[in-house]
């Protein structure tokens, strides 16, 4: 691996640290947004136990408020549940949009490493060519300088698109695992909400 490092010349450290940063943030919103954390499986079903049982009181709405990211949007809906529909569905999403906000924590920067990764390696290679050209003189040229130069260019095009591809992927699959949570969260509230209003059984 080291020799690869010194192959690839300097170019290649902010693209080493810029792959470390990615793999970090990869791992946390691996960590952050598991279900069991976001949704708890035995949330909705005991909420609504709840509502059939009577009036959930304040201490048991303050506890649902910071037991996960779907329990701040079910606190919001049985707090305004009396509330007129529109302020309803206003406050509802409010707290959707700031639930939201949270869970893409870090997610646009994956997407700003599968950028500017590729502009690094691009950077790498040109750094490669220079030393490539410098190795010709008038009296013939350096083949040692000449197979340096296409080692850097070569290993920092590579290494661009070896980081870049993988922060994209997490980027759309956490992307897209941000928006099915926020549409499973919506959908279960406004049953839970119609539930609290007596519109539901």
């Amino acid at each position: 691996m080291w020799e690869i490092i010194e192959a690839a010349g300097w170019p290649i450290w902010p693209l080493i640290a810029t792959s470390v940063y990615g793999f970090a943030i990869i791992l946390e919103r691996a960590w952050a947004l598991r279900a069991s954390k976001i949704m708890p499986g035995h949330l909705f079903d005991t909420v609504h136990l709840m509502l059939r049982q009577g009036v959930i009181k304040k201490e048991k709405l303050d506890e649902l408020k910071g037991s996960s990211p779907f329990g701040e949007i079910i606190f919001t809906a049985l707090k305004n549940k009396d509330a007129s529909l529109e302020v309803l569905k206003d406050s509802i999403e409010e707290s959707a949009g700031l639930v939201a906000h949270k869970l893409e924590t870090n997610i646009n920067a994956l997407g700003t490493i599968s950028t500017v990764a590729p502009l690094l390696g691009l950077f790498g290679t040109i750094v490669g060519m220079v030393e490539l050209f410098s190795s010709f003189t008038s009296s013939g040229h350096d083949v040692a300088i000449f197979a340096r130069g296409i080692s850097v260019a070569l290993y920092n095009t590579a290494g661009g698109i070896v980081v870049a591809v993988p922060a994209m992927i997490a980027f759309r699959y956490y992307r897209s695992k941000v928006e099915n949570y926020m549409n499973e969260m919506q959908l279960q509230t406004i049953a839970i909400v119609e539930t609290a209003r007596g519109e539901r059984k």
